[in-house]
């Protein structure tokens, strides 16, 4: 018996510059849905502050556990694509809304302990098995590789990133590089399309896939973008992701309805 391969929505090709859209129809976004957006980037600066206080004199493992814990913010963001898809749709988007989407996040479905229904559990479940395995990675390389012992940020700052001799960081950006560029691929607007459409977790993650190949300049931008926010959120103490996490959580919404064109595929909900 063959297996046919899933049947993937069409892709739009895009304008180099079309990423900037979208941070402003995040931006349009943030200020509709009000303190409930920024509550999310209140909560993950938060959970950023308990990775520092427990790991902040082992660096090592700091640097990976916040990198880490990156790689699941896009389902993280789940509730925020659920509130741009309600304004999109002229519904409420508020704090009902983010327990709903947590909580019973699929009106209308067919088995709730089928794979249909725990699709977004599943795919978290993925990033966090890439997270955790980049810890484990990031650890064991500035561990055995560094000259010195690595405890705090200035030291890694002095034996890593300044290092004359050695190529450990530059080693360390390839890895977390290698690491990352799938999981952005696999990840671009595969949460969107699960949360909106009834696909299965392939096809979510084979679209998003698609959506890079057919347009590898913007989102390119986009990963950039992405990377260069993050760093400024981080930097500030953590604080700045308060309104770097909704930013791009709404503009991934964006993203994902520019991109693929999902009228040939069924609803989750109903609209």
């Amino acid at each position: 018996m063959t297996i046919s391969p899933p049947r993937l929505p069409a892709v739009r090709s895009l304008d180099l510059l079309r990423p900037l859209h979208w941070l402003a129809l995040a931006w349009r976004d943030m200020a509709l849905c009000g303190w409930v957006s920024f509550a999310h980037g209140l909560v993950l600066a938060l959970s950023g502050m308990g990775i520092l206080a427990v790991a902040h004199d082992r660096f090592w493992l700091m640097a990976g556990a916040l990198s880490g814990f990156l790689v699941v913010a896009p389902v993280l963001a789940t509730s925020l694509y659920a509130m741009s898809r309600a304004l999109e749709r002229g519904e409420p988007a508020n704090a009902a809304l983010v327990l709903k989407t947590w909580l019973n996040w699929q009106n209308s479905h067919f088995n709730k302990w089928g794979n249909d229904y725990w699709c977004l559990v599943q795919f978290g479940a993925l990033l966090a098995l890439a997270g955790t395995g980049w810890v484990v990675t990031s650890a064991a390389l500035i561990t055995l590789l560094a000259p010195l012992p690595i405890h705090t940020p200035i030291d890694f700052i002095r034996h890593v990133v300044l290092a004359r001799q050695g190529f450990l960081f530059e080693l360390w950006l390839a890895v977390g590089g290698v690491l990352a560029a799938p999981i952005f691929a696999s990840t671009v607007i595969a949460m969107p399309l699960l949360l909106d459409r009834r696909v299965t977790l392939l096809t979510a993650v084979l679209t998003s896939w698609r959506a890079v190949l057919v347009n590898p300049l913007p989102l390119a931008l986009w990963a950039a973008l992405i990377m260069g926010f993050t760093l400024l959120g981080l930097g500030a103490i953590l604080l700045g992701l308060v309104a770097v996490v909704p930013m791009l959580g709404h503009a991934s919404w964006h993203a994902y309805r520019d991109l693929v064109d999902v009228s040939s595929l069924p609803p989750r909900e109903p609209g």
